[in-house]
């Protein structure tokens, strides 16, 4: 087989640069207003222009950035209503089948739960942001798709890209990203008890923290 395509190796990179800028906006680390350039980003990442302009473009198309003619690109501002709606959205979406799944789960699967829960509980530890959402982000669609509804995980795949969480760097350095971390490990000790309701009600607390702590304000 030979070496892989041009086009696929910028796709890659192109890919890399998005994962990485859209973690550092939604942790908190690049602050809304601020303008990024593809020069300077390129240069940092060590690649070429064309990935990074790619990434940028479909941050853009995210509603991450803005393009501003001939300075590159500025952060947007994302209000404290909007990432509330994002969040009981996800509750509505999220919550109920805490129920369902209770009593439910595949040892298998709460294995690679359990596994991804300590991964991020680490990640949060050490300041590790983009590895931490990754993290959070797979436990969490994994987690939902052992509903076997692929539409159920593909809209909160679609509302998780959308949601802003301003305040993990702070939360890192206070400890609180640890207690909310480990949230996640006492929720698949819920659903492997069978404990539907009080899996539904942690989860909707963890939810909560959008638009809460995690966005740097108090729960509501």
């Amino acid at each position: 087989m030979g070496d892989a395509s041009p086009l696929l190796e910028v796709a890659s990179l192109r890919e890399q640069v998005e994962r990485a800028l859209a973690s550092r906006i939604v942790a908190g680390e690049v602050e809304p207003g601020e303008v990024l350039t593809v020069p300077t980003t390129a240069a940092e990442f060590g690649v070429s222009a064309t990935p990074v302009r790619e990434a940028m473009l479909d941050l853009a198309r995210r509603g991450f950035l803005a393009p501003m003619r001939n300075r590159g690109f500025r952060v947007t501002e994302v209000s404290l209503d909007e990432v509330r709606q994002l969040r009981e959205v996800r509750r509505l979406l999220e919550v109920p089948p805490m129920r369902e799944l209770a009593g439910r789960v595949p040892e298998e699967a709460a294995a690679q739960l359990v596994d991804l829960a300590g991964e991020i509980v680490r990640a949060g530890d050490e300041g590790r942001f983009q590895d931490y959402l990754e993290a959070d982000t797979t436990f969490h669609l994994t987690l939902l798709g052992l509903t076997g509804n692929r539409y159920l995980v593909d809209v909160v795949r679609e509302l998780r890209q959308q949601t802003r969480l301003t305040g993990l760097v702070e939360l890192a350095e206070t400890g609180a990203l640890t207690e909310s971390a480990l949230e996640h490990a006492e929720l698949v000790r819920l659903l492997v008890d069978g404990r539907g309701d009080a899996a539904a009600d942690l989860m909707s607390r963890h939810i909560g923290h959008v638009g809460g702590i995690w966005s740097g304000e108090n729960e509501d």
